[in-house]
C-alpha cells in the first residue's frame, strides 16, 4: 500500500460546514473511493492558515485525485466549491506533498 498526501485550502469561516459535509459523506462517494483502493483517508485542518492536509492509503494505481472524471466526484466537487479554493472545473486546488519521514 502506498500513502498519498496533499494539501488544499478552506475558505475562512467554513470550518464547521466543511466538517458537517464530510461527516455526512455520500455513501456512493465513499463506496467509489473504496472500490478504487482508497483507504485510511484522513483530512486535518490547520486552523491558523485554513490549510487542509489530507493523507490516504492507496492500494493499486489510483488515488482519489485520479477520479475527477467520475460523475459522483464531479457532483461532490460542485457541492464543496463554495467553501474551498477550486480550479475552473470545481476541483479543489490540491498540492501534492512529498513524504520526508515515515515510521511504521
Amino acid at each position: 500500500m502506498q500513502r498519498i498526501a496533499f494539501k488544499m485550502k478552506l475558505m475562512a469561516g467554513c470550518e464547521v460546514e466543511y466538517k458537517k459535509r464530510h461527516n455526512a459523506i455520500w455513501p456512493e462517494l465513499a463506496a467509489l473511493l473504496k472500490e478504487n483502493g482508497v483507504c485510511d483517508y484522513s483530512i486535518f485542518l490547520d486552523e491558523d492558515t485554513n490549510t487542509l492536509f489530507a493523507v490516504q492509503g492507496q492500494v493499486g494505481d489510483q488515488s482519489s485525485q485520479d477520479l475527477g472524471s467520475h460523475p459522483i466526484v464531479q457532483r461532490w466537487w460542485a457541492y464543496m466549491a463554495d467553501i474551498m479554493e477550486t480550479n475552473a472545473d470545481n476541483s479543489p486546488v490540491s498540492v501534492p506533498l512529498t513524504e520526508v519521514f515515515y515510521m511504521p
